[in-house]
């Protein structure tokens, strides 16, 4: 899923791959929350969680889904845009590559995420693309325990940088969370987007 941060801090797909292993180890979020870095603090560094092949398996198909963004970050906002999307999912080259393409009707955009897995590292890289500037967003990385997945990433919001970190939530067959929580200093989070996916069926 999407990450609304200009093109100008994009990077390219051949220099975020190389750069996934070494991307900076992030802590578990907290509860939400637009706080500034705390001073001469620095976060525990867990490593990154690991999955398998088949983390996404559940996601293959096609899926209507509820958008709910923050319109304004880091002000503790709790004014959301509400928005629907439709997703189709599929898997390739045996289960190592996952892509899925999302169309935003009411936003005349659509965007695409491919996911690809490390069989040494045992995780996911997921990257993102959309259509109004056809740039490659830098990955997170993780994968799933159960049916929870995190994965987690640098990147800049406003020409800050930023931790991010994805949520995914298996709800059953038919049905999933994604969320998306931002952080400056790695501490404090606030969640700024949750998609809830249902399948659709026939």
């Amino acid at each position: 899923m999407p990450l609304l941060i200009s093109p100008s801090r994009r990077k390219l797909l051949t220099h975020a791959l190389a750069g996934a292993g070494a991307m900076s180890l992030l802590p578990f979020p907290s509860a939400a929350g637009p706080q500034a870095p705390s001073a001469g603090k620095t976060p525990s560094i867990p490593k990154l969680p690991t999955g398998d092949i088949h983390d996404f398996d559940f996601f293959v198909g096609n899926w209507s889904s509820v958008n709910r963004r923050l319109k304004k970050r880091w002000v503790g906002s709790t004014d959301w845009d509400v928005f629907p999307n439709t997703v189709r999912c599929e898997s390739r080259m045996g289960g190592i590559v996952n892509i899925d393409e999302v169309v935003f009707p009411t936003k005349g955009w659509s965007g695409m995420t491919v996911r690809t897995f490390s069989i040494e590292k045992r995780q996911w890289s997921l990257y993102w693309i959309n259509s109004r500037t056809g740039e490659l967003f830098p990955p997170v990385v993780g994968g799933f325990t159960g049916d929870h997945g995190e994965f987690y990433g640098d990147d800049t919001d406003d020409g800050r940088p930023i931790k991010v970190v994805f949520h995914w939530t298996r709800l059953g067959p038919d049905a999933a969370r994604w969320e998306q929580s931002f952080s400056l200093d790695g501490k404090a989070w606030e969640k700024n987007w949750v998609v809830e996916h249902s399948r659709v069926k026939g």
